[in-house]
């Protein structure tokens, strides 16, 4: 039995008299289907079953999600998608879009539609022409649902460009549409339901009633195409389930989301700022640089078991540095290279560090007997993000990357890229980090020969299996100089975010004509590696910290104990007891505000420390301390030396949860 996206159904062989057909896909599991020329997707599905044919709501050719009716090419790669498929929820998103747009056209007809995409957590739809509040979304969400109780079909037709030119002869945005990404395609697809129609490729589902339960989320500004040149639009969030209980589970997580902010967190616990005067790069507080000169430290210890040297090298270099790699062409078209000209000369602020550490290689000859040369650097670089996307330390303009390039033989790939894969599963179990690792393929921006890429894409293939590491391949989302393994990282709710990375280089050693002298005293090129083990400081402390909700491990929180003395009399042993601390290299401060004890634990709690400190007459004529961990664990007359030793071990085994009073307390629970 193989999984067809949902549905579970029997693959018979293909006739022999299809062996003559025009056109042949691969399915999921790589066998081949024979169809004649023009078969839709659907058609696709019947050939595989008909209860397949049946359900078919839509399909992804060549990765690309389809609708049920779009003829397929030779040679395609195709999934069907049923209602069971993890792609049906964006069907379903999809078509709740334009349900908003038909319930915001009711209410408000004199709103004009622009685009409305389905997203990961949901869709969204830009308009203009009308003000909107949270009032209104409740208004518009009552009326989507009596939409979805009409239960409209919703049916796909074609018109001609010129007449869909006509139907937007009053929108700019559907003309732009038309012009641009539908430029060259006669006819093009409408979806109708009920009085509603819209310019759309799909795919959608059968009718508005097989959306479940929808919710409106709120409302931003948005630039149309994303450019802060054109105009400012209203972006309405959405989303949409099956179920009215799948709804309710994801705002539960959305709520949960909204607690765990590392924004509103990193304010609370004094961690980092963004100011407007540094739009998209973070100003860290001492408290944030704690825990980031932890996480350097850390991955310092891991450069050094995998035989790397740390490196340094100037953000400021002319541009003439990143043109024979291919970087000045792929980061300028974009807009993302910081660059300006001066003495007749381009400069920019690097976007990345590789061809900086390609440069010290290339500065003394190099024997086969020198390699692996690995070089490692906490690299700042830049990339001018759009303002409308800068989100925190997740997304930002100014990231310093733990970054690490090796120079390595051939036959040096395969122990290189997997030593490095062992490294990583360690370090993100450090950090009770599921991770997801992803093989990218070459995309279309690919430069080199398709021997070299198929080489190195190979090599990553054979890595990630010789670790025994399960892994999803994501077509054509390489970069563009070579293949790589992406590694998304799923949290404590589990959300999945995209960190680092290793890929595998063939082009750049060429590029810029990098050798070594071989056993045969002939020159050689070298394979390039690039790594990143957390990827960027900046997005790893973010997700760390909704990771966490703040409750960092001991080793990472930035106060780990927080000494309360019961009384003034007490201040001198609770100074002393700092002292001790302190001294084991344990960060320890003493709460002297003129509060009682209860007001202190409460603002210790409040201020996630790991571990209070209570001391008052009787601790100190015992010479013993009290103890409560931000869980409200509590353990009585514990002495300064146990207390200090049981620290020291928690933070030098880099323990995710707490463990002092477990540790120190028969059956007690050692969960945070």
């Amino acid at each position: 039995m193989l999984k067809w996206c949902g549905h579970d159904t029997l693959i018979r062989p293909v006739p022999m008299f299809q062996a003559m057909s025009d056109i042949v896909v691969t399915l999921p599991d790589d066998s081949e289907l024979s169809l004649s020329a023009g078969a839709t997707v659907e058609d696709a599905a019947y050939a595989i079953g008909p209860g397949l044919g049946e359900d078919t709501i839509a399909g992804v050719v060549d990765g690309e999600l389809v609708d049920k009716a779009t003829p397929l090419p030779d040679s395609a790669d195709l999934e069907i998608v049923t209602e069971g498929a993890d792609e049906y929820r964006r069907v379903l998103r999809h078509s709740a879009a334009h349900v908003f747009a038909q319930a915001l056209q009711r209410l408000h007809p004199e709103a004009n539609l622009a685009i409305g995409p389905p997203t990961d957590d949901g869709f969204y739809y830009d308009v203009v022409g009308v003000d909107l509040d949270s009032d209104d979304l409740t208004e518009i969400e009552a009326e989507m649902e009596s939409i979805i109780e009409e239960d409209h079909d919703i049916k796909r037709q074609e018109q001609s460009r010129e007449d869909a030119l006509a139907t937007y002869r009053e929108n700019p945005y559907k003309r732009d549409v038309l012009e641009t990404e539908a430029a060259g395609e006669d006819p093009v697809s409408f979806y109708i339901q009920g009085e509603f129609e819209d310019l759309c490729q799909g795919p959608h589902v059968e009718s508005t009633g097989d959306i479940g339960a929808v919710k409106l989320l709120s409302i931003a500004s948005a630039y149309w195409r994303g450019d802060e040149e054109n105009d400012q639009l209203t972006r309405v969030y959405g989303t949409a389930f099956d179920s009215e209980a799948d709804l309710e589970e994801f705002i539960e997580r959305r709520e949960e989301a909204k607690e765990r902010d590392h924004r509103k967190i990193g304010r609370e616990m004094d961690l980092f700022s963004i100011p407007d005067h540094s739009p998209g790069c973070a100003h860290y507080h001492p408290n944030g640089m704690r825990i980031r000169r932890e996480l350097e430290e850390y991955i310092r210890q891991k450069n050094d078991e995998l035989g790397y040297e740390e490196v340094w090298t100037p953000e400021l270099n002319k541009a003439d540095l990143w043109k024979p790699t291919g970087h000045y062409d792929a980061f300028k078209e974009h807009g993302e290279m910081f660059a300006w000209t001066q003495d007749d000369s381009e400069y920019g602020l690097k976007p990345m560090n590789c061809a900086n550490h390609a440069h010290i290689y290339g500065e003394q000859s190099r024997s086969y007997r020198d390699l692996p040369i690995r070089y490692s650097e906490f690299g700042t670089v830049y990339r001018n993000e759009q303002s409308g996307e800068l989100s925190g330390l997740l997304r930002v303009r100014g990231l310093t990357q733990d970054d690490g390039h090796a120079f390595i033989r051939r036959d040096q790939i395969r122990k290189e890229i997997t030593q490095t894969l062992r490294v990583i599963d360690e370090i993100y179990a450090e950090f009770d980090l599921e991770i997801i690792y992803k093989l990218e393929t070459k995309g279309d921006n690919a430069v080199g020969s398709e021997n070299i890429w198929a080489e190195a894409t190979e090599a990553l293939r054979d890595a990630l299996e010789a670790q025994g590491l399960p892994y999803d391949v994501e077509k054509g989302e390489a970069a563009f100089y070579g293949p790589k393994i992406g590694l998304d990282a799923r949290d404590a709710i589990g959300r999945e975010w995209t960190i680092g990375t290793v890929q595998l280089d063939f082009n750049i050693p060429e590029r810029l004509d990098l050798t070594y002298v071989g056993r045969d005293n002939q020159d050689h090129r070298p394979v390039m590696v690039h790594r990143a083990l957390l990827g960027s400081m900046e997005r790893f402390m973010g997700v760390m910290i909704e990771h966490f909700k703040g409750n960092f491990p001991l080793w990472l929180a930035p106060e780990q104990v927080r000494v309360l003395p019961v009384s003034d009399d007490n201040r001198e042993y609770a100074e002393q007891l700092r002292e001790k601390l302190s001294a084991a290299g344990l960060r320890a401060t003493v709460e002297d505000r003129d509060w009682t004890v209860g007001r202190k634990i409460r603002a210790g709690h409040d201020d996630r420390v790991p571990y209070m400190a209570v001391v008052g007459d009787r601790e100190e004529e015992s010479g013993t301390v009290s103890i409560r961990d931000r869980q409200e664990r509590e353990r009585d007359s514990l002495t300064v030396a146990r207390f200090r030793e049981a620290l020291v071990s928690e933070r030098d085994t880099m323990q995710v949860h707490l463990g002092v009073i477990a540790e120190t307390t028969p059956g007690a629970e050692a969960d945070d």
